[in-house]
């Protein structure tokens, strides 16, 4: 039996990875993730160039406005860009208006914005803001907010307010935070910000290959059946075995994809550390690195040591799972279309765990969260998110590992029955019943 397990195994998994689809599948998505790891260098290639900053051209008629402008400008970019360097250079502009919009006008790209201030008797200050094109919503907000507190800053300063004062009041305030809860910290606070932001990317290939084990071993069995190769498979071994290598062969199928994910994803940040880059979300990847920084600091990279080992093995178990469900209901059906109809529930049941992993941090302290944790099929999803979060701990995951576990089981003994039965079933009709018949016998 085991040569035969054997030899079915690496028939079915040769026939997925010995293709040409294959190959072309994975250089092409090997090629993708290295492209969107690097995708501010190649678009610099193409002619962007993100280092360069962008001319602000002013024409100050009141003589007292640039100055104050330049420094809130550079406080607003460094608040919202995260960056101690600002992305403008202003250029306080000597000619008159029209000057100044003949040699927008006759710029290639648009890279620069003049701005005229005006004194206003009734509101302290009148701006003009003149450009070649739209100007990006990144831009317009750091601008007009530069300029409100400019304003602001030019009507404290009419009250005989010194600049230097000024500059304090618009300094960014450093904020302490105080917790009366002994078990509440910042990186707890800021979690938040991850599961949102990096753990939906990292949690996406499992819940990816998921669904395509299922209809993998779907499509084979189905493909199988319905050019009468079951038939003569079936006659020289065992419904068993015949299942168990669809379900093995389908899960080192996924492991050795999910693999070579992993390595094109290290192979894009390989690449990108040794090309450089310039970061086209600079503000948004230096917050997310502060906070991933501040959390391994303080600890939280002691308990990656068991939440990474737990959840791999949780993910496998999971794998399993699926392909054990995916074997059973695909022998029930005789086309694919028919297995398609069958596997919605459960692609409606993993899209609800990716879901409520993303949004996990919402329901701190329900008890239902805590439940649906257990359940086989979205437990991979949900435990790691809740691990992280803490609100859960290892023995909630060891229960969950131990649901999976059991209902493997049952699905190996009761599934089987029904395999046997459906596999050389063509026809549709009065399938059900032979199915409770099969699993009461």
């Amino acid at each position: 039996m085991r040569s035969k397990l054997n030899y079915l195994i690496s028939i079915s998994l040769n026939r997925k990875i010995k293709t040409k689809w294959f190959v072309i599948a994975n250089v092409i998505l090997c090629l993708v993730i290295i492209s969107i790891a690097n995708v501010d260098s190649i678009i610099t290639v193409f002619g962007g160039d993100f280092d360069k900053k962008q001319k602000v051209y002013v024409i100050d008629n009141t003589e007292v406005s640039y100055d104050l402008f330049s420094e809130q400008i550079k406080i607003t970019s460094q608040t919202l860009n995260k960056s101690e360097e600002s992305s403008y250079e202003l250029i306080k502009y000597d000619k008159t208006v029209e000057d100044a919009k003949k040699m927008l006008a006759e710029e290639e790209k648009d890279l620069s914005m003049l701005i005229v201030f005006d004194t206003s008797v009734d509101n302290v200050l009148d701006t003009k803001i003149i450009t070649k094109e739209y100007m990006d919503m990144i831009d317009s907000q750091i601008i007009n907010n530069a300029i409100n507190n400019t304003k602001v800053a030019l009507a404290i300063m009419q009250s005989n307010v010194s600049i230097e004062d000024i500059n304090k009041i618009y300094a960014p305030v450093d904020v302490e935070r105080v917790y009366l809860d002994k078990d509440k910290n910042s990186q707890d606070e800021n979690m938040d910000i991850i599961m949102t932001t990096v753990f939906p990317v990292i949690i996406l290939p499992f819940f990816m290959l998921s669904i395509f084990l299922v209809q993998m071993i779907g499509a084979e069995v189905n493909d199988e059946k319905t050019t009468r190769g079951m038939e003569i498979i079936i006659s020289n071994v065992s419904p068993k075995t015949h299942f168990f290598a669809k379900v093995i062969a389908g899960n080192l199928f996924v492991l050795i994809q999910g693999i070579l994910l992993v390595l094109f994803g290290a192979l894009g940040l390989l690449i990108r550390k040794l090309i450089g880059n310039n970061n086209i979300v600079n503000g948004i990847t230096n917050e997310v690195g502060d906070i991933i920084s501040n959390l391994l600091s303080s600890g939280f990279g002691d308990k990656l040591i068991y939440i990474i080992p737990l959840t791999l093995l949780l993910m496998i178990l999971t794998f399993v799972a699926y392909s054990l469900l995916a074997g059973i209901l695909a022998s029930m059906t005789t086309n694919i279309e028919d297995f398609q109809q069958l596997q919605t529930p459960i692609m409606i049941i993993s899209l609800i765990g990716y879901y409520l992993a993303m949004m996990a941090g919402v329901f701190e302290g329900a008890a239902f969260i805590r439940v649906l944790s257990y359940v086989p099929f979205i437990s991979a999803i949900l435990c790691p998110s809740l691990l992280v979060l803490g609100q859960i701990g290892i023995v909630d995951v060891v229960i969950a590992m131990v649901l999976v576990v059991i209902t493997n089981y049952l699905l190996i003994k009761y599934g089987l029955r029904i395999y046997k039965v459906g596999i050389l079933n063509y026809s549709s009709s009065g399938l059900w019943k032979k199915m409770f018949k099969a699993l009461k016998s």
